[in-house]
């Protein structure tokens, strides 16, 4: 039924080198070799952004395979259809002929399919006495047969892509939410972060994201994603580990303690005094006659000197500090330590003092402590006594500055929440 030799178009219609490539694959197809013909049409629907065709395409490629009398596509049962344009489009949802003209020429140009025209152009088969059909002329859905594999290859590599780029826009879609609901509970809790810069980072992160991207595109978008979410989280971490330790550490470690009271920064606090007061153990035992610590004490203490804060943190805590740096604000640790000089002399604190506990606790910590004092000096009868309390605290690992900024911050909080 299918001429052995290479067969030309009808008319005007050149032939080209993959007409002729589309031919000698055709007649490479096994005896045997068979297939669903519409199982065989769902492969092409799935591959049909590889194959490089259009929808209304595969509307007249169905349309072809409802003509073919089997539903098993093989050369046994030929392979070629005879319908004339009329019926064609019938069957492809009434399209014109100029445009199915189109889209049959879209599935000669892809290989799906190729014409056998007759020494008229026109469509027909010739039957045997019997009534078998000895030779038709049409289009013959050989290159079908013959791409099985390749088709069937094409659509498991479609499906892989779109199953990979739902799963990344999936993710996205959850790191999207995670990092937005993270920054809303950061902002909204008024916790230490950056949490502006992350927002920032998120809008420009959105911008660059288009509803057609690709794979390749999506994956950069999701790395930059998953990064901010993770120095989201990091943030986070840092503030519960913060909180969970001031948690025990704040019920011995209280800023201003006394004998009475175990409340941080107790109204009733008088007498502290402006000299070291007395303590049991090693802290009894360290300070000279003048009042000031010996040096071999703080080799003892460097271990236990506790953490700095970054400087935002500490501004967010202890905002009174600020109007007394250059201009009325502070933006830099210098700018802090300038300010620090300032209230150091407001509040009357000796120079001996100050210097013990930038010896104990390092400077950073001691200006964060010396702007913890300011903020509640109302409450603090003398401010050197207290910080010189707070240096040997340190030098014996019994002070930790966090929970005093802490707590702070805390209150400053609710103040805002509650105006």
């Amino acid at each position: 039924m299918n001429s052995e030799f290479v067969t030309t178009p009808f008319g005007r219609r050149g032939m080209s080198f993959g007409n002729l490539a589309t031919q000698m694959m055709a007649r490479t197809i096994k005896d045997n070799e068979s297939i669903d013909k519409w199982k065989l049409f769902r492969f092409v629907c799935e591959a049909k952004p590889l194959l490089g065709i259009s929808d209304r395409s595969l509307a007249v490629l169905n349309a072809l395979l409802s003509f073919y009398p089997k539903t098993e596509l093989s050369q046994e049962n030929g392979l070629v259809v005879f319908p004339s344009n009329r019926q064609l489009s019938l069957r492809a949802h009434g399209i014109t002929e100029q445009t199915l003209r189109r889209h049959l020429a879209a599935l000669v140009d892809a290989g799906l399919i190729m014409r056998k025209d007759s020494p008229n152009g026109k469509r027909y088969a010739r039957k045997s006495r019997a009534g078998d059909i000895t030779d038709a002329y049409g289009f013959s859905l050989a290159p079908l047969l013959a791409r099985v594999d390749d088709i069937e290859n094409l659509a498991s590599q479609v499906v892989e892509e779109r199953l990979y780029l739902q799963r990344l826009r999936e993710r996205i879609s959850l790191c999207r939410r995670d990092v937005l609901k993270l920054i809303e509970i950061g902002m909204s809790e008024r916790i230490c972060g950056e949490w502006e810069g992350y927002q920032n980072r998120y809008t420009i992160i959105i911008a660059g994201t288009a509803r057609n991207s690709k794979a390749p595109q999506l994956a950069m978008i999701l790395d930059e994603f998953e990064n901010l979410r993770q120095d989201i989280t990091k943030d986070l971490e840092n503030n519960v580990k913060i909180k969970n330790s001031s948690g025990n550490a704040v019920q011995n470690e209280r800023l201003i303690q006394n004998s009475e009271s175990e409340s941080i920064f107790d109204t009733q606090i008088t007498h502290q005094q402006d000299s070291i007061p007395k303590q049991d153990g090693y802290a009894a035992q360290i300070h000279s006659v003048d009042g000031s610590i010996p040096p071999s004490c703080y080799e003892k203490a460097e271990e236990k000197i506790p953490r700095t804060f970054d400087l935002q943190t500490i501004l967010n805590a202890c905002p009174e500090i600020a109007m007394y740096g250059p201009g009325g604000s502070v933006r830099t640790w210098q700018q802090l330590q300038t300010a620090t000089t300032v209230v150091r002399e407001m509040l009357r604190i000796s120079a001996s003092a100050y210097g013990d506990a930038e010896r104990a606790m390092g400077t950073q910590n001691t200006i964060t402590v010396i702007a913890c004092i300011l903020e509640r000096a109302a409450d603090i009868n003398s401010a050197g006594g207290y910080l010189r309390s707070l240096t040997l605290k340190a030098l014996n690992g019994k002070f930790n500055v966090a929970p005093m900024l802490m707590t702070l911050l805390k209150s400053r909080n609710q103040r805002l929440v509650a105006g």
